[in-house]
């Protein structure tokens, strides 16, 4: 199946240096790659026009940040392969990682956005996650409604059916497509993606307050609410992690009434468990 790809950087330049040659290791690896940066300002834009590779077909400079929403929306809107995937430049590629989840694509029509584990394998845990590891002929499937912003493949005519994405993210995206009964979640066994921005990883930026500070006017995800500090951020890590492999796979999960319920709960429990505990005398 031909295959579109798009690598999407705003400065950060030592992420992308490692980043684009891990993205094209392995010469035997069959993809159209567009290079597409944010008006970067900290000599992105040379090193990306001097880099030289067969697969790459196009390189847009755009002259604003229109984030990784723009380059995404570029890729679905000009490719006509089968299928597409958006790489931004603080991930690191395992060589080879397109073949396994080219061929589920091809052997599974219901298949959705499948990606790489962007964890590191030591924080998965088989017996928390197993009830989420399906079969599907000779493919297995972590199953998850949603994967994260990238380092995955899905069908293009499947984002034909679902339209451009929109302000809210991919997340939302991929909720949709699992709503409508499409298989999304991570390849079994995992394909290790090294998230940069993940403060486990060695190259990561964030490794102090200062600098997660800092980080903030380049780190899309960061800005979020409820990742105020650099010890939110690991809490956020944990929680996401443990969303990952506790949580069930069904889509209906995560949206409508179930969600508000959770909600509720949780404000309860932390209500409780934050008042001084009263003994009986």
């Amino acid at each position: 199946m031909a295959i579109d790809l798009v690598f999407i950087t705003y400065n950060r330049i030592e992420y992308t240096k490692l980043a684009l040659p891990a993205l094209l290791a392995d010469p035997t690896e069959k993809f159209s790659l567009t290079i597409w940066d944010n008006a970067s300002t900290d000599g992105t834009r040379e090193y990306l026009a001097s880099f030289e590779d067969p697969r790459i077909k196009r390189r847009v400079f755009s002259n604003q940040n229109v984030g990784l929403r723009g380059g995404a929306n570029d890729l679905f809107s000009t490719s006509s392969a089968d299928l597409v995937g958006i790489i931004p430049n603080d991930f690191l590629l395992t060589p080879g990682w397109t073949r396994h989840i080219a061929q589920a694509h091809a052997d599974i029509p219901q298949l959705g956005m499948v990606g790489c584990w962007h964890f590191f394998l030591d924080d998965f845990d088989y017996e928390q996650a197993k009830h989420k590891i399906q079969t599907f002929g000779r493919h297995q499937i972590f199953r998850h409604p949603w994967t994260g912003g990238g380092a995955g493949l899905v069908k293009l005519a499947t984002v034909k059916k679902f339209g451009l994405l929109e302000s809210s993210g991919t997340t939302n995206y991929w909720l949709r497509m699992a709503l409508k009964g499409y298989i999304n979640g991570f390849y079994y066994p995992l394909i290790h993606v090294e998230h940069m921005d993940d403060p486990k990883s060695k190259h990561s930026h964030l490794k102090d307050e200062a600098s997660y500070q800092a980080a903030k006017a380049v780190t899309f995800n960061i800005n979020s609410p409820g990742q105020e500090t650099f010890a939110d951020r690991w809490r956020w890590r944990q929680q996401v992690l443990d969303n990952l492999l506790d949580d069930p796979w069904q889509a209906e999960y995560y949206v409508g009434w179930r969600v508000k319920l959770r909600r509720i709960k949780k404000r309860v429990t932390n209500l409780f468990s934050s008042k001084p505990s009263c003994k009986l005398r």
